[in-house]
């Protein structure tokens, strides 16, 4: 892992800027509009400073792509040319594959047995190279989408059982399906095939297309959706396009599959298709990972144009700069790309394409005629549209191009898009309430990663004070202190005086932490290092750890100071320049947990019927309340002015 560059990793899915000596993008993990994904080149580390997910390249890619370990491995490998060794799988080791890397691994074998069908079979060529050559498209076109063909009597259930795949991945990647007599059918047979791509590459999805006239048989056939596969959340071309999105900041979206292919091959690359489906929040969130600039392409004819001005709205809610661009009459993307030259068909969409709200208003004005409702709804619906638009400024130059389009005053719809807009965030503090509500939920999601989410966190849980020792381990845990001359690492002493005082961590992940960090000082030779010294592993380790939520919390707990406050710098540089007397708070603190949880217990107990009628136990319990009491109330005054943690 030492051989790559986290900058170069996370580039491959997020368009990144230079801030200061990091990098900044749109996170992948969560919708937002304003750049928190911060990239760390000196520390090899990403982190978005909202939702908090991050980690080394690694894990960047774990979460990401949703891979394994080794397949996460195997991808910087080939990135970076660098063999991954590993031995041919035995049909044992396949089984035992984790379902999805089966599903994927079967996925590529099946894209390259469609190609080769196309290409070395007498069918193949004279069926399924022939057909898109007559559509015009080049041989390296055809390569570069990776078409294929299968045959209208297809082997391919048998040959891929007779190479190991199991029946069931067939099926649940939807390569086959299964008549009523346990036969396998391949989906696709007759049919040339479009593979379907995620961001990375890796083959997720396949479209067929039928040749010639069928009754009762769709023209195209798609993969049902599956444990790898939400077409809500593909976009056909992205993997080929995202690079040219990116330097021409700009993303045309289109219909189909041979839209994309023709206008690469015209030379026009930043390009993606919605495959024929609606356009969801997923997808939107695809491409603003790329750029926010987006024109439309509509078919000349499309009479499903209104359908799809939903999309527009959710394009405007994401904060996308959206222009809308009709083709002439009986045209589509496919076809105008091919009678045109790519300067001629750029200068077709400069020309042409326009702003939504002009789009809008001479698509709809139309149907309204002289009928004053009908005109009423036609101005609703385009304000309505204005006021998902979140940049103030942007909603206000809208709501004065509107004004002078339909002849209406813009202090009325400033006005009706304020109204929209505190509905709209009456709604949403009435979902977080009914959220806050459901506290159990919360609590139990919380239990699971040490990520939390604290948007309804009203205190401290439980176990906080545990949590700012694991952190303090992490950062500084193979540090050296001197103990009466005797050298010592920071996790060294804390475990002691935890044994010392009886005390025991009871989160097992910050215990983990802490028993990890434990066995690797004791690893390392301690004779050798001066007072103030760090073992620099410590840290790294658990960054670098193949437990993803575990590498996740030490990112959190080793941000770059210039992410912090003024205030959290300070408390920053007290912590690593007076580390001792740091160290010492946050024990003192922990005690002082314990043993306020302790006496709360016992004056609990202390009411009981059980205890009341037991004088003798009764007054036993006083006297430990008041000894713990004591020692409250020590320890509280010892801590003084409390040390808050970043």
């Amino acid at each position: 892992m030492t051989a790559t560059n986290i900058v170069d990793v996370v580039s491959e899915f997020v368009t990144l800027r230079k801030a200061g000596v990091n990098f900044k993008g749109l996170c992948p993990f969560h919708n937002e509009k304003t750049p928190s994904f911060v990239v760390s080149p000196a520390k090899q580390l990403c982190k978005c400073f909202s939702c908090g997910k991050g980690g080394n390249a690694v894990h960047f890619l774990m979460e990401h792509e949703q891979f394994t370990y080794p397949e996460a491995i195997k991808w910087l490998g080939r990135k970076y040319g660098i063999e991954v060794q590993e031995k041919e799988l035995t049909n044992e080791e396949r089984l035992a594959q984790s379902e999805r890397e089966s599903m994927f691994i079967l996925n590529e074998w099946a894209n390259d047995f469609f190609q080769e069908t196309m290409r070395n079979t007498s069918e193949g060529q004279q069926v399924g190279l022939a057909y898109f050559r007559q559509r015009g498209f080049r041989d390296d076109i055809i390569r570069k989408f990776q078409l294929g063909y299968s045959a209208e009597r297809s082997t391919l259930p048998q040959v891929a059982t007779s190479k190991g795949y199991r029946e069931d991945y067939l099926l649940k990647t939807g390569l086959c399906f299964q008549r009523e007599s346990g036969q396998l059918v391949d989906r696709y047979h007759g049919r040339v095939i479009f593979p379907v791509h995620t961001v990375s590459g890796k083959v997720v999805a396949f479209g067929g297309r039928i040749l010639g006239e069928k009754k009762n048989v769709g023209k195209y056939v798609n993969s049902p959706e599956s444990d790898i596969y939400s077409k809500s959340k593909e976009l056909y071309g992205l993997f080929q396009s995202k690079q040219a999105i990116v330097k021409a900041d700009r993303c045309y979206l289109v219909e189909g599959y041979t839209d994309v292919i023709s206008m690469h091959q015209n030379g026009i690359e930043n390009v993606v298709a919605s495959s024929g489906t609606a356009l969801t929040e997923g997808q939107i969130r695809l491409i603003h990972r790329f750029t926010k600039n987006i024109t439309v392409l509509y078919d000349g004819d499309n009479a499903g144009i209104k359908a799809s001005l939903r999309g527009i709205d959710m394009l405007l809610a994401e904060g996308m700069n959206i222009k809308v661009l009709l083709l002439p009459n009986g045209e589509d993307p496919d076809s105008f790309a091919r009678s045109q030259t790519s300067e001629s068909f750029i200068a077709y969409i400069d020309e042409h394409q326009t702003d939504f709200i002009r789009f809008k208003v001479q698509l709809l004005m139309g149907e309204v005629g002289n009928d004053p409702i009908k005109r009423a709804n036609m101005i609703a619906d385009v304000v309505n549209s204005i006021s998902v638009i979140p940049e103030g400024m942007v909603r206000q130059m809208y709501a004065h191009e509107c004004s002078t389009l339909l002849n209406i005053s813009e202090a009325v719809i400033l006005d009706e898009i304020t109204k929209l807009r505190r509905k709209r965030e009456l709604d949403r503090l009435q979902r977080n309430r009914n959220m806050a509500e459901g506290g159990a939920e919360q609590e139990e999601a919380t239990a699971e990663t040490p990520a939390v989410n604290t948007a309804f966190v009203t205190q401290r849980p439980d176990d906080y004070e545990e949590k700012l020792l694991a952190e303090l381990i992490v950062r500084h845990g193979g540090r050296c202190l001197v103990d009466d001359e005797e050298r010592i690492s920071v996790v060294e002493f804390i475990i002691e005086e935890l044994q010392a005082e009886g005390l025991q961590i009871n989160n097992p992940f910050y215990k983990q932490i802490i028993d990890e960090a434990f066995l690797l000082v004791k690893g390392k030779e301690m004779g050798n290092l001066q007072n103030g010294e760090f073992i620099e592993d410590t840290p790294q380790y658990f960054i670098a750890h193949t437990d993803i939520a575990l590498s996740q919390f030490a990112v959190s707990c080793t941000e770059d100071s210039d992410q912090l406050s003024t205030t959290q710098r300070s408390l920053y540089k007290e912590e690593k320049d007076r580390l001792e007397e740091y160290m010492f708070r946050i024990l003192h603190d922990f005690k002082l947990a314990k043993i306020s949880k302790e006496v709360k217990a016992l004056r609990q107990q202390l009411q009981s019927a059980e205890m009341k009628a037991n004088p003798a136990a009764q007054l036993e319990l006083l006297r430990r309340i008041k000894a713990l009491s004591e020692v409250e109330r020590q320890l509280a005054q010892v801590l003084g002015d409390r040390v808050v943690s970043r």
